[in-house]
């Protein structure tokens, strides 16, 4: 296989706090997966960062805000998140979201 393989049991969840949760899932310098779970409710607060990001809605109903402008997304609806651009979401029933970041965010690593 030259490819990278990431098993889901693998992946170890880590709880954010919040009702929310993450697992990195499979990476390379230049991309990253993680999966984010939300419990209705919880709360990504406003945020900025330097990867391009893109949300795939697996389950559940967020309000994601870019720049102060809310769209609400519900399964199988997604967005993509310019570098530098302040974002957030309030989860409206409880979900997972799929983030795709470029490159990948290091500071997950650790």
């Amino acid at each position: 296989m030259k490819g990278i393989v990431c098993r889901h049991q693998d992946a170890e969840p880590r709880d954010l706090g919040g009702g929310t949760g993450r697992r990195v899932l499979a990476w390379s310098d230049r991309l990253m997966a993680v999966e984010v779970s939300f419990e209705a409710g919880a709360v990504g607060a406003d945020h900025t960062h330097p990867h391009t990001q893109c949300s795939y809605v697996l389950s559940g109903r967020f309000s994601y805000s870019v720049e102060g402008e809310s769209v609400e997304l519900t399964p199988g609806d997604s967005i993509v998140v310019p570098s530098g651009l302040t974002h957030g979401t309030v989860c409206l029933e409880k979900g997972v979201l799929l983030d795709i970041f470029a490159p990948c965010r290091q500071d997950f690593l650790g």
